[in-house]
């Protein structure tokens, strides 16, 4: 079945059970744990694509230009959602956060000036 197929195909009553399903335990999750875990969806992407995965095939999934794009996301959740996940789930972040930009930093061949890397604008320069 194409994605054409798909969306045009009709709805079964299954269908809105599952959809009903996955709503009641989108529900049942807090806030912070849908945060956090996002947070570090993010991070571990932007590992890969700053060269920090493990073995023969890390570095040719090396990708700056995406990892600055992670990290900046990363940066800008982390940013505006510590105040309301509290310290101790906004600090490991921002370490991870931290990590990550420092990494960046080792992998560019050209240097970005202070406060102007992955991420900068919202967390200042990271040395």
């Amino acid at each position: 079945m194409t994605s054409t197929d798909q969306a045009s195909a009709p709805h079964t009553p299954n269908d809105q059970a599952d959809v009903s399903g996955q709503v009641r335990d989108i529900a049942e999750v807090p806030a912070v744990e849908v945060i956090t875990t996002t947070a570090v969806h993010l991070m571990s992407a932007a590992a890969v694509k700053v060269g920090l995965a493990e073995g023969p095939e890390g570095e040719a999934l090396k990708d700056l230009d995406e990892a600055r794009k992670l990290i900046t996301a990363l940066a800008g959740l982390v940013t505006a959602a510590a105040p309301e996940i509290g310290s101790q789930h906004a600090a490991p972040l921002r370490d991870g956060l931290r990590s990550l930009q420092l990494a960046f930093r080792e992998s560019s061949l050209i240097q970005d000036e202070p406060g102007k890397g992955p991420g900068e604008k919202y967390t200042g320069p990271v040395n």
